[in-house]
């Protein structure tokens, strides 16, 4: 295939990630992103499983991420209080795949954005429009052609909406708030544990190394604004660390969870890649691995495929098992979440392992 003009549209994991993936096979790549200065990712965290630790080693940059990761060896699961429900190596769900992580954003953005060539990202470029001939429109009236637009724009892509039509993301009943804790001297914290609480409330804290931890707190609601008050109050009733890191949580960053309902991400000159494709619920952690996939499997077809429409084509068939799989067990994980409390302690007591397993096993083989 002739070397395709591609214009990747964000600078987040999933168009970095792309980004370095095409300039590695010699594609001319420009890369915009509407946030202004330098597009540092919010300083939260994220939890990376083993077949999104395998997608960046794919990427080439599988060892500097690890540099900066911690390893996250085992699982626990435990109520509201503290108390255990389940516990396991997370070896025992991933086997061959690889390592489980867990990293900064911005360490992850760090590394992605050393890899590509800074000359190829401009900040403070904002798309408004993409026709079907690839012509892109920016915010300040200018515009441009390109074989290929790349929308990697995350869950309200204006690429997604200029070309491919379809629902609006759809909210998941779930709120949620991320933040980064100093974990020194407080007990209770090692690897990735979640703390179950009733009505939908979940608390989980990954460690991710120098001292620190990410902390992930949710509850349902049937409204996607954030309630009033201090959130913290929600999570008064939780034990363990609980206390002591919500201490921490005053400036938690928050979110409403959408999913996307978009299940075609290819057509002719215009892709979607990460959340711009397909915005998940956190369930199953594979936001991030999915959007890494995408753009390990993208780089490959575009690199292979003898012409534009081919790999295009190729990039769907590829991705939308893999992804239908991931949003029926997020379905299933969200819905267990909400069943009566003591009925989903014991099913977690007695099933947790080998129900991790079954969610994740066909995950396994490369995408």
């Amino acid at each position: 295939m002739d070397k395709l003009r591609v214009l990747i549209v964000g600078a987040g994991i999933s168009g970095l990630a792309l980004a370095k993936a095409l300039l590695d096979r010699g594609f001319p790549v420009d890369v915009v992103e509407r946030r202004a200065g330098d597009g540092r990712a919010l300083g939260t965290g994220l939890y990376l499983p083993a077949n999104a630790v395998r997608a960046l080693q794919g990427l080439g940059v599988g060892g500097e991420v690890a540099k900066r990761a911690a390893p996250v060896a085992r699982q626990r699961l435990h109520d509201h209080r503290g108390r255990p429900l389940a516990e396991f190596e997370a070896g025992r769900i991933w086997g061959e795949v690889g390592p489980c992580l867990a990293i900064t954003r911005d360490d992850l953005h760090q590394v992605l954005r050393a890899a590509v060539d800074r000359s190829a990202v401009r900040h403070g470029v904002e798309v408004t429009a993409v026709a079907g001939d690839g012509t892109v429109t920016f915010a300040d009236g200018a515009t441009a052609g390109y074989d290929l637009v790349v929308g990697a724009d995350g869950v309200n892509s204006a690429v997604r909406r200029s070309l491919f039509g379809g629902p609006e993301p759809r909210f998941l009943g779930q709120l949620c708030w991320r933040f980064i804790a100093d974990d020194i001297a407080i007990p209770g914290i090692t690897d990735w544990t979640a703390r179950l609480g009733t009505k939908g409330r979940t608390f989980l804290t990954v460690q991710i190394g120098a001292g620190r931890v990410y902390c992930y707190a949710d509850i349902n609601s049937p409204v996607p604004t954030a309630p009033a008050g201090d959130w913290r109050g929600l999570f008064a009733d939780f034990g363990g660390p609980v206390p002591r890191l919500l201490e921490q949580g005053a400036d938690a960053y928050f979110a409403a969870l959408h999913e996307s309902e978009n299940t075609v991400w290819a057509r002719e000159r215009a892709v979607l890649v990460g959340d711009a494709a397909h915005a998940f619920s956190p369930s199953m952690a594979q936001g991030g691995a999915m959007a890494l996939e995408d753009a390990q499997v993208l780089g490959e077809v575009l690199g292979t495929e003898p012409d534009t429409g081919t790999a295009l084509a190729a990039f769907q068939a590829r991705r939308a098992e893999r992804v239908a799989w991931v949003v029926a067990q997020n379905h299933r994980r969200d819905k267990a979440r909400n069943l009566p409390t003591p009925l989903r302690n014991l099913t977690l007591r007695r099933a947790a392992e080998r129900l991790f397993k079954a969610n994740h096993a066909p995950l396994h083989p490369l995408p």
